[in-house]
C-alpha cells in the first residue's frame, strides 16, 4: 500500500447510479468533482453507457482525464478526443441470432445492450454461436461483450496513460458491473443506494446517495485522504502493474 501522504492520486467514478440520477449530473456533484480536478488529481469516468449515448446526455465529458466507456471497451481521452478501441466490434452473426429471437437492443462501437429477461435468448445465442462472450447486469440493464472485457481491464490502460498506481486509485460505483473495477482500486466505496451485494464487497459506504455520496466522499478525501482508514487487503485483487 501506499504510504506517501498523498495517498490517493486518482477518483474512478462509476456514471449511472453514482454521480448520475436518471442520466442526469446534478450542479453539486458537477462541483466537487471540478473542486478534486482544481486540486491536482486525476479524475476517470468508467461506465457501461454506450459511448455515443454517453456524450449525448453528459455535456461535460471533458472534466475527466479519461473516459472508459462500454464496461471496458472503450477509452477516451476528453483531451486529444483520441478514442482508443479495447475490444472488437460484435459479430454479425451474434447481432442476427439476436434478431432472429427478437431481442430489442442496442450496439455500441463494441458492447451490445438490452434488458432483462432477455439475458436467457443472449446467453443462448453465444452458446449456439460458440463465442467467448460473456453477459453483465448492471440493475436491469444487460450487457454482452467478448469475456476478457470488464470495467477492470478498461481502467488499466486509463491508468497507465496517466500514470497512476491502481493503489493510488478511489473507486465508487453502485451496481453489479462496478465489482471488478473496485476490487483494482486501492480503496474501494460504494454510494448509499448501491446494490446491498456491492455494498458488503468494498472499504467504505457513503451516507449520501448517487451524486451527494461522491461529493461526501472527494470532500473526506481532500481533507484528510482518508488516512484513518485502512483498505481491507481481502477485497482487493493486486493494484499494481
Amino acid at each position: 500500500m501506499n504510504t506517501d501522504k498523498k495517498q490517493y492520486h486518482a477518483l474512478a467514478t462509476d456514471y449511472d447510479g453514482t454521480i448520475a440520477h436518471d442520466g442526469i449530473v446534478d450542479d453539486d456533484t458537477l462541483a466537487a468533482l471540478s473542486r478534486w480536478r482544481a486540486a491536482g488529481k486525476k479524475l476517470l469516468l468508467v461506465t457501461g453507457r454506450e459511448f455515443n449515448e454517453l456524450r449525448r446526455v453528459f455535456p461535460h465529458c471533458d472534466m475527466f482525464d479519461r473516459i472508459v466507456a462500454e464496461n471496458g471497451a472503450l477509452l477516451y481521452d476528453p483531451a486529444t478526443q483520441h478514442t482508443r478501441m479495447l475490444s472488437p466490434a460484435p459479430p454479425d452473426a451474434f447481432l442476427t441470432a439476436l434478431q432472429a429471437r427478437g431481442v430489442p437492443f442496442t450496439l455500441g462501437r463494441s458492447i451490445v445492450a438490452t434488458v432483462e429477461p432477455h439475458e436467457h435468448a443472449v446467453l443462448a445465442a453465444i452458446r449456439d454461436l460458440g463465442l467467448e462472450w460473456h453477459v453483465i447486469f448492471n440493475k436491469g440493464s444487460v450487457m454482452a461483450l467478448p469475456a476478457n472485457i470488464t470495467k477492470a481491464t478498461g481502467l488499466l490502460p486509463a491508468l497507465e496513460e496517466l500514470g497512476i498506481d491502481a493503489a493510488q486509485t478511489v473507486g465508487v460505483g453502485d451496481a453489479e458491473n462496478d465489482h471488478a473495477f473496485l476490487r483494482l482500486c486501492g480503496l474501494s466505496a460504494a454510494v448509499a443506494n448501491a446494490l446491498p451485494s456491492l455494498k458488503q464487497n468494498v472499504d467504505i459506504v457513503t451516507q449520501g446517495a448517487r451524486g451527494q455520496g461522491v461529493a461526501e466522499l472527494i470532500e473526506h478525501l481532500l481533507a484528510d485522504d482518508l488516512q484513518y482508514l485502512t483498505p481491507n487487503a481481502a477485497l482487493h485483487i493486486d493494484a499494481h502493474y
